[in-house]
């Protein structure tokens, strides 16, 4: 009898180790890989029957029904089963994660930076047969449900996959399913769209592309200008490049104004590329930026509204189309950048520096003069800063004919101021062997204003040379006239007596 009841068991045993060993795959389901919810139930079926044979089993070996090694062999097949249980819990765990871009948000901070606030969320697909075949007291599995992604890796790349944000990646430790985590980076590039990088999981990664939203509820106009400072000449002119970009969740269109540049600076804003000019500028939904320029034109004088030489700070200004009559008369007043910013308008600082002129006339009033071989002639011209900014190291240099001598008075003017006019001297001594004829003299000038040349017109003056006996033949002719003359009269008095 006894001998029946362990035969049956060891039958029970053979089965069982079997069942068992087919059930943990030799012989696999190929669609396991392509269905691996079915997968896992079937692995944690065999897990199931696995466990139940140990346990039972552990009762019959203790009772000495079944050898010690027949015991190693079912406690080995329930382990097999266990793992091949846990690995396909581990696929379809991480099958299931999934991490969302929520939002995507640009914004610019009241330094100037650019930035970007990502919002992402656990949006992992959990169903309740899944739930059902996790081990509530497993630990492991407990804390690697799909509802809790754990080390979530997000950067910011451009087209070119350069990362453009700062920092470089950000890390959530955790990522609950139902409780998004909003990230702020730094926008090392200016884009409107770029690409979010996840990684998560086992090595799992997403990279859509985004495009980035603006923050609807600051409702102005954001500008940016690379020339920003910009040195200019009286009687010049300025050109402002700004790029201009809408945040606002209401307003469209907005006014440009300029404030704090004085009333004898011209100025208007124009479309770039076009002489269009403008007063208002209106954003579309296919276009949340605009590119304008703003031109500023100097006066050819100083007056009392600016410095030569010193910073002239002033601002662009974009006010909403519903804020216009309450801003009308900005113009009225010098405003802070802070006062700016209180009235939560848009605005940017630019700034120019009034440069001087230095501007050199020569004037003289006769440019013909006579001379004879050997003697000085002089001639007399002026000279008058008509520019903006003081002449310095003033110089004269005449291109006489070969041979000639000049000598210039005063020979160097150190300062000439502006508007200051002086007498010049030029006295040419042509040789004695000139002949008789007329000779151009070249007169050069060179001056400096504020270290740069000033470039001067140059003066050409024409000497009359005479000789001696051209000129006693002029006196004999003329006396030989006044003696006719003389006696013509004289021939009419006598002739009228008689």
């Amino acid at each position: 009898m006894i001998k029946r009841i362990s035969f049956f068991f060891f039958l029970i045993l053979v089965f069982g180790t079997f069942s068992q060993v087919f059930a943990q795959g030799m012989f696999p389901n190929q669609r396991d890989d392509s269905y691996p919810l079915l997968g896992l139930k079937r692995a944690y079926s065999a897990y199931e029957k696995a466990k139940n044979d140990y346990e039972r089993n552990k009762q019959l070996m203790h009772k000495g029904l079944i050898s010690e090694s027949q015991f190693d062999q079912l406690k080995t097949s329930y382990f097999d089963a266990e793992v091949n249980y846990q690995q396909s819990l581990l696929v379809l765990l991480f099958e299931k994660q999934f991490v969302s871009v929520n939002k995507a948000v640009k914004y610019q901070d009241s330094n100037g930076r650019k930035k970007v606030k990502i919002t992402i969320e656990n949006t992992s697909g959990v169903s309740a047969e899944y739930q059902q075949l996790i081990p509530a007291d497993d630990s492991l599995f407990s804390s690697l449900r799909p509802e809790m992604i754990h080390n979530v890796y997000v950067s910011l790349s451009n087209d070119d996959n350069a990362i453009v944000s700062q920092p470089y990646e950000q890390k959530v430790e955790v990522l609950e399913n139902g409780k998004p985590k909003t990230l702020e980076f730094d926008l090392l590039q200016d884009l409107d769209a770029l690409t979010v990088n996840i990684i998560y999981g086992n090595g799992s990664s997403r990279n859509p592309k985004v495009f980035l939203e603006k923050d609807a509820s600051v409702n102005r106009v954001l500008f940016q200008s690379q020339q920003f400072s910009q040195e200019v000449e009286l009687n010049g002119s300025a050109n402002f490049g700004l790029d201009l970009e809408l945040f606002s969740g209401s307003e469209n269109t907005f006014k440009l104004e300029v404030v704090n540049l004085p009333l004898s600076m011209n100025r208007y804003f124009v479309e770039r590329g076009t002489s269009t000019r403008l007063s208002q500028i209106r954003f579309n939904e296919s276009s949340r930026t605009r590119q304008t320029d703003l031109r500023v034109f100097l006066p050819d004088r100083v007056d009392d509204s600016f410095i030569i030489d010193k910073s002239l700070p002033f601002f662009a200004v974009a006010i909403p189309a519903d804020r216009i009559a309450e801003l009308a008369n900005m113009n009225r007043k010098t405003w802070t950048a802070e006062e700016l910013e209180a009235l939560n308008i848009g605005f940017s600082r630019l700034e120019i520096i009034p440069r001087g002129i230095g501007r050199l006339i020569v004037k003289a009033q006769q440019l013909f003069i006579s001379g004879k071989p050997g003697e000085p002639s002089s001639i007399q011209f002026k000279v008058k800063n008509d520019g903006t900014r003081d002449l310095q190291n003033i110089e004269f240099d005449p291109d006489v004919p070969f041979g000639w001598t000049f000598e210039v008075n005063p020979k160097l003017i150190e300062r000439l101021a502006v508007r200051e006019e002086l007498d010049v001297t030029l006295t040419i001594t042509p040789k004695i062997e000139a002949s008789v004829g007329r000779y151009e003299t070249r007169l050069k000038t060179s001056s400096i204003s504020d270290n740069t040349p000033v470039t001067v017109e140059d003066k050409i003056f024409t000497i009359d040379i005479q000789s001696e006996a051209s000129a006693t033949g002029t006196v004999v002719l003329m006396s030989l006239l006044i003696a006719l003359i003389g006696g013509l009269i004289y021939g009419g008095i006598k002739i009228s007596k008689k």
